[in-house]
């Protein structure tokens, strides 16, 4: 599935319009208010949704599947907090093989289904000594390293225009949602800016201290080209990242993404609390 090849005649618009139309005859019950994109070991928020409706991706037409370990593959639409929600337990990457349009299916499928906001989350690298895993991040703003962008290619305005303002990609105002419902829930955030690198090797110390120079405090390999599409097509985004391990260089010890689950599994009450509240707060 080429960016180029969809581009041409609308295809891409197509077959995001087919895939939102097989989730709406699957889910039902009203378009979902608010979608989250669940990273790395993320995933288990989707099964606190009530009144649940879970679809692998492999059902829906065109959509790309996943095979990370820590992504499950499957779209849960229900309620939590009395608001309509989807929530997408794992994501594809460029390290896969996917192209950048592949990668922003999901999002631009969203999009058309009528969501606003999108939660974007992530497992991510310190960069910043600060950071120590088990913290939650609250993105700031990003560096796209990624040496791709969703929206080259030939630009459909029925997605948005050619070329949108990325002043702010993620919203202030559920930026300063998201340190509420931390306060309220005694979950530790921290703020910064993350950069996507494209994997799926881990960075060297070299290119951490270079992430670091050019003001990097986070680290991994997605959540921009979702956020770039999202904005493209108005949605407001909060991107959260959980640090789940120091990047390279800081410790005397290699990476591993075996850790990275683990650090996942460990937080997963408190990453559950802080998204419930953000959720409860829109």
């Amino acid at each position: 599935m080429g960016s180029g090849q969809w581009a041409v005649g609308g295809v891409m618009f197509e077959r995001v319009e087919e895939a939102a139309a097989a989730v709406r005859r699957r889910a039902g019950s009203g378009a979902p208010e608010v979608a989250l994109v669940l990273g790395s070991g993320l995933g288990d928020f989707a099964g606190t949704l009530e009144d649940a409706v879970s679809i692998p991706y492999g059902d829906l037409p065109h959509w790309p599947a996943s095979a990370v370990p820590g992504h499950p593959g499957r779209l849960v639409v229900g309620r939590a907090r009395g608001k309509r929600v989807a929530a997408l337990a794992g994501r594809v990457h460029l390290y896969e093989g996917h192209d950048a349009a592949s990668v922003v299916f999901a999002t631009r499928v969203m999009g058309r289904l009528g969501v606003r906001q999108l939660v974007v989350t992530n497992a991510a690298g310190g960069v910043n000594t600060r950071l120590t895993p088990g913290v939650m991040m609250i993105i700031d703003d990003h560096i796209n390293l990624l040496g791709v962008n969703p929206l080259a290619g030939a630009n459909d305005d029925r997605f948005g225009p050619r070329f949108p303002d990325m002043t702010e990609v993620y919203a202030s105002r559920l930026r300063r949602l998201a340190d509420e419902a931390a306060a309220a829930a005694r979950v530790p955030v921290a703020h910064g800016v993350y950069a996507a690198c494209a994997g799926p090797s881990y960075e060297t110390p070299a290119e951490i201290r270079y992430l670091r120079a050019i003001g990097a405090d986070a680290v991994g390999m997605s959540t921009v080209p979702e956020a770039i599409a999202a904005r493209h097509m108005g949605i407001d985004v909060l991107g959260i990242s959980c640090i789940t391990n120091m990047a390279a260089g800081v410790l005397p010890e290699p990476l591993r993404h075996e850790d990275v689950l683990e650090t996942t599994r460990r937080v997963r009450g408190a990453f559950i609390a802080l998204i419930e509240g953000i959720i409860d707060g829109l």
